[in-house]
């Protein structure tokens, strides 16, 4: 099978990002992808009967997901080898009771999920995407996934006419500067309750509850001198599920006694403390079903499984910053287009170690991918993954990794193109051997 080149991983990965406007349609198009490749839905509810080499994935909530080739080996005897990745990416999210009016507008009310730079925000044609609980005529629920169609909000700038002391740095109050405008309030207007009930065709009293962020409407482009760059929203983390998920399709194809796994949580950016996200239960539950279908009645199985399995962790790494290069540590400033970068932390805020570090430079070595590595400078703190979480909660020997991205937890980041290959070669290394 012929490698896709870069254009053609860049456009895919451009074409995944522009229909995951959140986690559950990320995780619904990755299902889609799945099950295009011959991979078979799970219920959680369902007892499971696999085969050898059979391909599965499973959600959990909708917006977690876990995909696996099973090896041809009882997993106590063979491992597995994992990626790990996240579905969410820092947003606003919409509150409870939304509808806000303040001096003729209308506002929607959020606040801050995760560790946005709110001002990129700014400026940009917003819309909203989620999930909406519709109650049907039977008294049951149903989640359906949305998008406001057009671009209804916006977060205007406030103009320096009226604030000088911006040049002095922009200081913005999440609670009173940070709610977006959505249209004039002539006061019979409608509430967001009645646009989504509209938009999904159900009355507005069937709409009893959402699960909505703002997300940018701008497509994912193509920028850089000669068009080697990816400028597009989530990038952190949705090129780490894109490259995972083309590492576990490739490696589903070939004949392994060891199972090969990827899962992405969901609320990475929050903490992980949720039922799905790496703090909570999700992977350690389908590693103890896999083990008891694959290894019947022995209790020490699962031990020894998750002794003989590697996980890496996939999270977008730092570039080092053409304007702020003294913010990087000197001599770890990985750069675009060269590739998979390690990361280390001396406290433990990546599950990076000796072992772990060596096993995957070896597996890329082996695919002929270059690594890069970063550490934090001394004086900074330290941003974390799921990889510390999932190791404490396995007890899996873990690698944390990740292409390397400018503009982190921008509303728009910049990716190379190159790397998405990189990535992808090197997981899929890891999930093979």
């Amino acid at each position: 099978m012929t490698e896709p080149s870069s254009d053609e991983l860049g456009a895919d990965l451009r074409r995944f990002v522009d229909v995951s406007p959140t986690p559950f349609h990320a995780v619904a198009e990755m299902a889609r992808r799945l099950e295009a490749a011959g991979f078979r839905a799970l219920d959680e509810q369902d007892r499971w009967e696999l085969t050898p080499g059979e391909r599965c994935y499973v959600t959990r909530d909708g917006g977690s997901i876990i995909a696996f080739r099973l090896g041809t080996a009882p997993l106590s005897s063979a491992g597995a080898r994992l990626v790990g990745t996240h579905t969410d990416s820092p947003t606003f999210r919409v509150r409870p009771r939304p509808d806000a009016r303040r001096v003729g507008y209308r506002l929607v009310g959020v606040e801050p999920y995760g560790g946005l730079l709110a001002h990129t925000w700014m400026d940009r044609e917003l819309t909203l995407a989620g999930r909406v609980a519709v109650r049907l005529g039977s008294g049951e629920l149903d989640l359906r996934r949305v998008v406001l169609p057009g671009a209804p909000l916006r977060l205007p700038s406030l103009a320096i006419h009226l604030d000088r002391s911006v040049r002095d740095g922009l200081k913005l109050d999440p609670q009173r500067h940070l709610v977006p405008v959505w249209g004039p309030d002539h006061g019979d207007e409608a509430g967001l309750r009645d646009a989504l009930a509209d938009h999904l065709g159900v009355a507005a009293d069937h709409v009893v509850g959402h699960d909505l962020v703002t997300t940018d409407t701008v497509p994912a482009g193509v920028t850089g001198a000669d068009g080697e760059w990816i400028a597009a929203p989530r990038l952190d983390n949705l090129a780490s599920c894109h490259g995972g998920l083309l590492a576990l399709l490739d490696a589903a194809d070939e004949a392994s006694p060891t199972t090969a796994l990827l899962v992405a949580n969901d609320h990475e950016e929050v903490g992980s403390g949720s039922a799905e996200g790496a703090r909570g239960p999700f992977l350690a539950d389908v590693l103890d079903r896999l083990v008891a279908i694959t290894d019947d009645g022995d209790r020490q199985a699962l031990p020894r499984t998750l002794a003989r399995s590697r996980l890496v962790s996939a999270d977008m790494a730092h570039a080092v910053h053409p304007n702020y290069a003294e913010q990087h540590e000197p001599g770890h400033r990985p750069a675009l287009s060269g590739g998979p970068v390690m990361k280390l932390n001396a406290n433990q805020a990546y599950a990076t170690d000796a072992r772990s570090g060596a096993w995957f430079a070896t597996r890329c070595a082996d695919a002929g991918v270059p690594v890069q590595h970063f550490v934090s400078r001394a004086d900074l703190p330290c941003g974390s993954t799921i990889g510390p979480l999932t190791a404490t909660r396995t007890g899996i020997p873990t690698v944390d990794v990740g292409a390397p991205l400018l503009g982190m937890h921008s509303c728009r980041e910049l990716v190379a193109t190159a790397d998405i290959g990189l990535m992808a070669r090197a997981l899929r290394a890891c999930l093979i051997n």
